[in-house]
């Protein structure tokens, strides 16, 4: 597999402009690729009809009609909003090959992208965590 050039984003700020900005939590996930705990995320659960953004940066990423319970514990989108909304990422991290998901705006850690999801909307399962996200209600 060819090697992707990094992507420059179009919104980059250094670390200490994110830590202005980004909760410690969500500095965590979003600049240093961590992750929340399974089945705590505050949207794992929401059912409200709204839009996600990146919280650094306010991209919009997913909307609620696109979210569905997989069971992982975590918030689960079928597809972004658009295509440009993120960008994929090779992660060989922990042992394991996954795609890492990147806001396409900022270049924030979301979460990652399976092969696992629904059959009937495309099988792909985007993995995110709530602390990357803010939810705009519709």
């Amino acid at each position: 597999m060819k090697k992707k050039e990094p992507k420059n984003f179009e919104i980059q700020k250094s670390d200490s402009e994110w830590e202005e900005i980004l909760d410690p939590e969500s500095f965590r996930i979003l600049r240093e690729k961590g992750t929340e705990r399974p089945f705590t995320g505050q949207y794992y659960l929401n059912k409200d009809t709204g839009i996600y953004e990146c919280k650094a940066c306010g991209n919009e990423i997913f909307h609620s009609s696109d979210k569905y319970d997989s069971g992982c514990g975590w918030p689960s989108f079928t597809k972004p909003v658009n295509p440009e909304a993120i960008e994929v990422t090779m992660d060989y991290s922990h042992f394991m090959i996954r795609e890492e998901i990147l806001c396409g705006k900022c270049g924030g850690h979301l979460g990652h992208r399976f092969p696992d999801g629904p059959k009937d909307q495309g099988g792909i399962r985007y993995c995110i965590n709530s602390l990357s996200m803010d939810f705009k209600k519709a």
